[in-house]
């Protein structure tokens, strides 16, 4: 029963949170900019982001009322650094949908980007009723930890050594980040004390962990009528993920030798991905990656229950084993 009523709990959330972002842009000029704008956030996506700020806000105390316009503000942030990144690693599609820069033109996109971030900080700035100084601080921080994170992804697409320790510094950064940004505003929001604060940004830091690397390992295990993009499509392109990393710290002979061209080349061919799998299977990959999604789970767990609202973190609680659950 308890997981029926936090799923409603949070469809009535997400529910509140589109209709706000369908008005966000409504009748504001000129449309070569708010058109773009309003394109950017109509993608949807799991809207974790403004969901996981509201959750933070009532587990520390607080109540959902305040934190709407900063809910709105992180999600903004979140889609703005994915209309520079698609322009960045050339990405055609979001979505399902003609990226921003391809929908437009890449000049469009870049300042539908800039103004994005300034709607942001507007919407942040509503909800700045207490601890105004350390809410901007921890959101201007976020928007550096993001930028220096996308940064070491596209070092890394280059780089012919990189290590796991550097992998979960980058992924820490680019994604990690921004949860943090979530969960910290929320306890600030709510006037939370010190402790409560950093319950709720270890919360944060450490879900972001779990929730990329359980993205890593659905690429290459999920079904691709449920994933919604192509299984196996890190290894198409190329990129350096937990597991392709952990597999070549741990492959030998021909193996080691055939993911180093993958390197080499820049990445592999469809016809290529089973072969790929077969060696994650074959030196245990698949479960080293659950593993370590289930330590960074387990560790964002920790002190929830010292949190003001129970019936708050129980919902953080539930949303932690969701996530790492999710077949998508």
């Amino acid at each position: 029963m308890k997981k029926e009523k936090y799923e409603l709990q949070y469809g009535r959330l997400l529910g509140i949170i589109e209709k706000r972002i369908d008005k966000l842009f409504n009748n504001k000029k000129p449309a070569s900019l708010y058109e773009p704008c309003k394109y950017a956030l109509e993608s949807g996506g799991k809207r974790l982001r403004p969901v996981l700020l509201l959750l933070s806000t009532k587990a520390a105390g607080g109540n959902f009322n305040d934190a709407y316009n900063a809910a709105l503000a992180v999600e903004i942030f979140h889609n703005f650094t994915l209309v520079h990144d698609d322009i960045m690693d050339n990405s055609p599609i979001r979505r399902g949908r003609p990226s921003l820069y391809k929908k437009f033109d890449t000049n469009t996109a870049i300042l539908a980007g800039d103004n994005l971030i300034a709607f942001a900080y507007k919407l942040l700035l509503k909800d700045c009723k207490k601890n105004t100084n350390q809410i901007i601080e921890t959101f201007t921080q976020g928007i550096i930890d993001v930028c220096e994170g996308q940064s070491l992804d596209k070092e890394f697409e280059t780089r012919k050594n990189v290590s796991l320790e550097e992998y979960r510094l980058m992924i820490s950064q680019k994604t990690a980040a921004l949860l943090t940004v979530c969960t910290e505003i929320g306890g600030l929001i709510a006037g939370a004390d010190y402790n409560v604060v950093r319950i709720l940004k270890n919360y944060g830091k450490n879900l972001g962990m779990a929730f990329q690397i359980q993205d890593d390992l659905l690429d290459i295990i999920a079904d691709e009528k449920t994933f919604g993009k192509k299984v196996g499509s890190d290894l198409i392109e190329g990129k350096k993920t937990y597991l392709f990393l952990k597999a070549l710290e741990k492959a030998k002979g021909e193996d080691k030798k055939k993911l180093l061209r993958v390197i080499k080349n820049s990445g592999i061919e469809s016809d290529e991905i089973e072969s790929y799998k077969k060696i994650y299977e074959k030196y245990g990959v698949l479960e080293d990656a659950i593993k370590e999604i289930d330590r960074y789970t387990k560790s964002a767990l920790k002190g929830l229950n010292k949190l003001p609202d129970g019936e708050g973190s129980r919902m953080l609680y539930w949303l932690a084993n969701s996530l790492i659950n999710r077949t998508k």
